[in-house]
């Protein structure tokens, strides 16, 4: 990986790559790692397991610190990846409160932000296309099944 950012690069077992790949990463890409969980209810609701976290999502925190606090989220950092959550801060020496940046891994997204319409309407479209490639795959795969089954056939009544 002698490039910034890799387009072609897949995966690597070897975590400095990794670590490379996701700090050099394009905003556009850096978006989706900045995916939370989702609650039970949304879980059933939505029928998605996680999603990206947006200004505006209430969320339950976790782990760390603030474990089981909860709040909406502020503000989403791209470029650090991380998210400020309303109510949790830490004081600094002189006094003054500061927001303390999380991680979205370390949070839970109990409601999503209604405003967006279309954040819900991108997720089942891209779902619907990956069963629509899953099922071509499948169709191929029988068919070729099938082709190797009337050879086998063949073979055998010519014999």
């Amino acid at each position: 990986m002698k490039l910034k950012f890799s387009t072609a690069w897949i995966a690597s077992k070897q975590t400095r790559k990794q670590r490379k790949y996701r700090a050099n990463a394009p905003l556009h890409l850096k978006h989706e790692f900045l995916s939370a969980h989702v609650s039970k209810d949304l879980r059933k609701k939505h029928n998605i397991k996680n999603i990206p976290v947006r200004k505006g999502d209430k969320v339950k925190i976790m782990r760390g610190k603030f474990k089981k606090k909860e709040g909406k989220i502020v503000g989403v950092l791209l470029k650090r990846s991380k998210v400020e959550v309303e109510g949790i801060q830490a004081k600094k020496r002189d006094g003054s409160n500061v927001n303390v940046r999380l991680e979205p891994s370390n949070l839970m997204i109990i409601e999503l932000n209604s405003e967006d319409k279309k954040r819900m309407k991108v997720r089942t479209v891209k779902r619907k296309e990956v069963k629509k490639i899953k099922v071509q795959k499948e169709i191929k795969i029988a068919a070729k099944n099938e082709i190797k089954q009337d050879k086998v056939k063949n073979e055998k009544v010519k014999k």
